[in-house]
């Protein structure tokens, strides 16, 4: 008797490999006869053919717009209310603890995030896994081999995110074996898999980024919600920034073949962000900055009002505080840098029926998603230039006058004037200016926490903000080497006993 049906949905240790349980929302891509095909001797094939394969990658790229919960929206309340930028916004007893630095293992936004972390992978390694296995002759390999680099691009993005958050993690790449009778003892073990290392995940985040590279489609100009070459390009720039890869002289590789891509900063901030004249959709999509977006044209961006105002639908949603509310410290900031342009584009204040932060009727709120419509920008070109500056400062031998000219770029475009000359000259003064305009260049983007971690500033930053910035909630424990990691959920580790706790939890 086949078990393998028995164990659907039983846990995220088993969603990460299980190609036998259907982890998709659309009746098109789950498994049947009809669009699995069976060959002639009775063996079932995961895709009948090339439309099913297309229709299995287009289930990968609507995860950037059905479900944002893990990617965009959990992931800005953990890299700005985790870090120096933003308050929790509501108390609730699961957003909280990212403010006071008092996260467990029992944190219900962990383990959301883990299990849907999972269950993406497990929609890439089912294309990644079966493609070549397709008898159609209408896909050509040419075509394999794209759709193919398109999935470990996603899977490369997916594991990145992890991989920052919880260090080790199992890295699964392939599918498991049904379980049945005859093989429970060999194959039940495959769905409850060990931990990697956090350079073993890495290293795997490299080889997908480094195959895909080669196949993946262009840059287009027109089409900002693929994963490309340019996307490729631009993790395998931030993977080698990372401490387990570290490779200065291919993190400015990696950006300048981003630039020769044809990026651009966008001569106007608003253009990324704003809305159009009347109020009712985004200003502009496609940015010659953007890079990875995702874009709500005929459904709504429903993240919207877990932040702020749905400016296209004015009292939609807005009866309950939002979380990622702007802290003192952040808004301190960028008054201080006399910094308008970009203030005015991060932070918008209104009248609310709340009070947790700030007086309700002079509320800030997070602005860089404002509407239904607004699309969610992952990765942009400013990013790419400031990751550029920042290994010139830091590589064996610094070029600062380099460094100091990018990040002008940068200020240039928000009205601000160049760096000093006292700041150009000196390694730490950049060093500080670099994540100073990290921060208010790319504040609510899910950027700061993980700027932190990277450069050793966590403990150093973190610990100094509760005393200066009044409205924050008072610190539970202190920031250490151990709180570079989040826990990883206890429903995890509960369902595995090869997943083990990270230090400090």
């Amino acid at each position: 008797m086949k078990l393998k049906y028995i164990f659907c949905g039983l846990t995220s240790s088993l969603l990460l490999s299980l190609g036998s349980c259907s982890l998709d929302y659309s009746p098109l891509d789950t498994y049947s006869d009809l669009t699995e095909g069976v060959g002639d001797t009775g063996s079932k094939a995961v895709f009948k053919d090339k439309a099913a394969v297309e229709s299995h990658l287009t289930t990968i790229y609507k995860q950037m717009q059905d479900r944002q919960e893990h990617w965009y929206v959990d992931l800005l309340l953990i890299s700005d209310s985790h870090s120096d930028n933003a308050y929790a916004g509501t108390t609730g007893a699961e957003v909280v603890p990212f403010e006071n630095n008092s996260i467990e293992g029992s944190n219900p936004v962990l383990s959301r995030d883990w299990d849907r972390y999972m269950e993406d992978i497990a929609r890439a390694n089912k294309l990644i896994c079966n493609i070549d296995a397709v008898t159609d002759n209408a896909l050509t390999s040419a075509e394999r081999l794209q759709y193919k680099a398109e999935a470990k691009i996603f899977r490369a993005m997916v594991m990145f995110d992890m991989v920052r958050l919880w260090g080790d993690f199992p890295v699964i790449i392939t599918e498991a074996a049904d379980i049945t009778s005859e093989t429970v003892g060999e194959v039940y073990p495959e769905y409850f898999p060990p931990q990697n290392t956090e350079l073993e995940a890495y290293q795997q985040i490299e080889k997908d980024l480094l195959d895909a590279v080669k196949n993946a489609p262009d840059n287009n100009p027109g089409n900002k919600k693929l994963f490309t070459k340019s996307v490729a390009r631009t993790l395998l720039a931030k993977i080698y920034a990372e401490k387990p890869l570290r490779d200065y002289t291919k993190v400015i590789q990696y950006c300048d073949e981003v630039t020769a891509d044809g990026f651009e900063l966008v001569d106007n901030f608003n253009d990324l962000f704003g809305m159009n004249a009347a109020g009712s959709d985004a200003k502009m999509r496609n940015t010659k900055e953007s890079i990875l977006e995702a874009q709500f044209e005929g459904t709504g961006n429903w993240c919207t009002w877990m932040f702020g105002r749905d400016l296209a639908n004015w009292n939609n949603n807005f009866t309950w505080a939002k979380w990622v509310t702007p802290s003192r410290d952040l808004i301190n900031a960028f008054k201080s840098e006399g910094d308008e342009v970009r203030f005015n584009e991060s932070v918008v204040y209104y009248d609310c029926t709340w009070s947790n932060y700030y007086p309700a009727d002079n509320y800030p709120f997070m602005y860089k998603c404002r509407s239904a419509f607004s699309s969610i920008i992952k990765y942009r070109y400013a990013d790419v230039l400031l990751l550029k500056a920042e290994a010139l400062i830091m590589k064996e031998t610094p070029d600062l006058e380099r460094a100091a000219k990018i990040i002008d770029q940068i200020r240039e475009r928000a009205k601000l004037s160049k760096l000093s000359s006292s700041v150009r000259t000196d390694k730490d003064r950049m060093l500080n200016a670099l994540l100073k305009e990290r921060r208010l260049e790319l504040a609510f983007e899910g950027q700061r926490w993980f700027d932190l971690v990277r450069l050793n500033k966590v403990e150093e930053v973190m610990n100094a903000v509760y005393a200066k910035d009044s409205g924050r909630k008072s610190q539970v424990y202190q920031f250490d080497v151990n709180s570079y990691r989040l826990p990883i959920p206890q429903t995890v580790i509960d369902a595995n006993d090869k997943i083990h706790q990270n230090p400090g939890y």
